[in-house]
């Protein structure tokens, strides 16, 4: 909860256009199918989250529980650890409790990449704890970590199993951070649900271009939506409801809300009074990639473009060689052949699964193919690739630093 733009990616001119209380849709861009894996359920409805448990409704479950069912909360995501630290106020007597009267009880963690296997133990210690659904926070103390982030991805998954409801609640920008790994956090075997903090009034901009531009970033990575809201900052009522009313238009099957402790009467109320449907559907843009287009959004196509048989570096730099190697992809496919990775490239890329691959600090392959992806036995194992050059890159800004989170 708490970056200069990178040159590598702009809104497609048919970024989502708003007017009035109707959604005018830009030129003809199809929506990324969003594959909602694991439990549907994890985030959907109301949900709020906790920072400090004594800090909200005057610290009591009693008042929490009442407050709760007043606002039509359904679900609290509540802090359990802070990188390797977990926190005792996150335990099985709390979340029994609240399960008793009828509320789901996530658990989310801040993390920081510095001891990455210790981060997933406590998350795991949550779990273990009856928790629904874990939600990690990470922000820039992970950005440039690809090989922390593996870490940590690879043995929480160990700990919890593969099929257990995990969500990313990153930055909302991926534009803005070149350099962090949403292709882990996001990828296969990573989080299955993504809760960018869609901070609006932190980021200085308005609640419809803050579901415009997280919509184009985040949709290529495909996994569910559903938009975390602010709260803090005492934001207006109107654009409360607006936000509400815009995650059904896009399609989020749940909203929840940063955060408990910084609530104001106005935000309450804004969370939960009725908000009826806007008359009109969403379109949302993809991101360009070019030559010379640098971020993890490169790093993600070309771990598509080397399973669909193409020779690349895996760099995060949209380099000719990775040029030429999309030119040839889209005459195969029958697109245009202009080296530019548009809505209708990312279509087709997104027909492939990424290639595994496995990330050390180390020198190592710099160049592959889905022919050094497939083992003897069929399927696919990890390549051993050096991080990307990408993983250096400077972001633009924090464009959500006002909510705090850490510590």
């Amino acid at each position: 909860m708490t970056g200069h733009r990178g040159r590598f990616l702009a809104l497609l001119v048919g970024t989502l256009l708003l007017t009035g209380l109707t959604l005018t849709p830009g030129p003809a861009v199809a929506r990324t199918k969003i594959h909602r894996a694991g439990d549907a359920g994890a985030l959907a409805g109301r949900g709020m989250w906790i920072w400090y448990i004594s800090r909200s409704a005057g610290g009591t479950l009693s008042s929490i529980i009442s407050q709760a069912r007043r606002y039509g909360v359904g679900t609290l995501i509540i802090k359990s650890s802070d990188g390797p630290t977990f926190w005792s106020q996150f335990n099985s007597s709390v979340v029994s409790t609240l399960h008793a009267n009828g509320l789901r009880v996530c658990a989310w963690q801040y993390v920081y990449g510095n001891h990455p296997l210790l981060e997933a133990q406590v998350a795991a210690q949550a779990v273990q704890d009856g928790a629904d659904c874990l939600v990690i926070d990470a922000e820039s103390e992970y950005e440039g970590k690809y090989v922390a982030a593996q870490s940590y991805i690879t043995q929480l998954r160990k700990l919890i199993g593969q099929s257990y409801p995990v969500a990313l609640a990153g930055f909302p920008y991926v534009d803005y951070h070149p350099g962090f790994p949403y292709s882990i956090f996001l990828g296969p075997g990573g989080a299955q649900y993504n809760s960018p903090q869609m901070y609006w009034k932190d980021i200085g901009t308005s609640v419809n271009n803050v579901y415009a531009h997280t919509y184009a970033y985040n949709g290529v990575y495909q996994r569910a939506i559903d938009p975390l809201g602010q709260v803090y900052q005492n934001p207006p009522l109107g654009q409360l409801i607006r936000f509400r009313q815009l995650s059904r238009t896009y399609g989020a099957a749940g909203v929840s809300w940063w955060d408990w402790q910084q609530a104001t009467t106005t935000g309450w109320k804004g969370i939960s009074i009725g908000a009826g449907n806007l008359a009109a559907t969403a379109t949302t843009a993809s991101p360009i990639l070019k030559l010379h287009s640098v971020g993890d959004l490169v790093v993600w196509a070309q771990e598509h473009l080397a399973t669909a048989g193409y020779t690349i570096p895996i760099d995060g730099d949209y380099g000719p060689t990775t040029q030429a190697a999309i030119e040839s992809f889209q005459s195969a496919e029958g697109l245009v052949a202009d080296g530019i990775v548009g809505p209708a490239t990312w279509a087709a890329l997104l027909h492939f699964a990424p290639a595994p691959v496995a990330w050390t600090q180390h020198s190592g392959a710099t160049v592959v193919s889905a022919a050094a992806v497939r083992s003897p036995r069929g399927g696919h194992r990890p390549l051993l690739m050096q991080v990307p050059k990408s993983a250096h890159a400077r972001a633009t800004r924090d464009e959500i630093a006002g909510a705090g989170g850490a510590g």
